[in-house]
């Protein structure tokens, strides 16, 4: 099986730029910040315009609707990495926040 880096490049919106030589962008920053495909910034922009709003903070339409996206989010994550309850499943701003709370 060969992999189709071209394939994988077209997903992701900030790759079709070029260089000021003219060569393709390339990102190897992803230490610091990964860049998103297409479908990452599709889905955000999606929250943006439709659900906006704390989870588990409210009662209010806004509120429960991103509860219940945020939640079932957890579920989707719990079930890819074969968590055994949804309460294994941590959301943290990034890495050095989930550090901290181990650390």
């Amino acid at each position: 099986m060969t992999l189709d880096t071209n394939r994988i490049r077209s997903d992701f919106p900030i790759l079709s730029r070029e260089t000021a030589s003219g060569a393709p962008l390339a990102f190897l920053d992803n230490a610091a910040s990964a860049q998103r495909p297409q479908s990452v910034i599709d889905a955000i922009s999606d929250c943006y315009q439709r659900y906006y709003a704390n989870v588990h903070r409210g009662i209010h339409t806004l509120s429960e609707e991103s509860t219940a996206a945020y939640e079932a989010a957890r579920e989707t994550t719990r079930l890819f990495i074969g968590a055994s309850s949804r309460g294994e499943v941590i959301f943290t701003a990034g890495t050095t926040a989930a550090i901290n709370l181990v650390a």
